[in-house]
């Protein structure tokens, strides 16, 4: 049963909305290779916004994600982004998968 989410928005710099695309495009591998990863969703929401849905079973596997490739590769390509990646994490009512 899926209990737990996250919603993270991302701006792209200035110049730099493709390259977060093509990031996000490249990230499916590596959510992939995630057990505790249920569905993720990648999406644009805008010329230069976007955003990452996902959802998990329980906390573990929502911790185990935000200890992640994912997560490492936003730390690494943190000059894609105009500001930090806003991160919220959602407790989930109901789901149909």
């Amino acid at each position: 049963m899926i209990t737990k989410a996250l919603w993270v928005r991302l701006e792209a710099a200035d110049g730099r909305a493709d390259d977060v695309a093509s990031f996000l495009e490249q990230g499916q591998a590596l959510v992939e290779q995630e057990p505790g990863t249920e569905a993720w969703f990648a999406v644009r929401l805008g010329p230069t916004t976007f955003g990452i849905f996902d959802v998990f079973e329980d906390d573990a596997g929502r911790d185990a994600h935000l200890n992640g490739e994912v997560a490492k590769a936003l730390g690494t390509n943190a000059d894609m982004f105009a500001q930090a990646p806003e991160i919220n994490q959602l407790d989930v009512l109901a789901a149909k998968l």
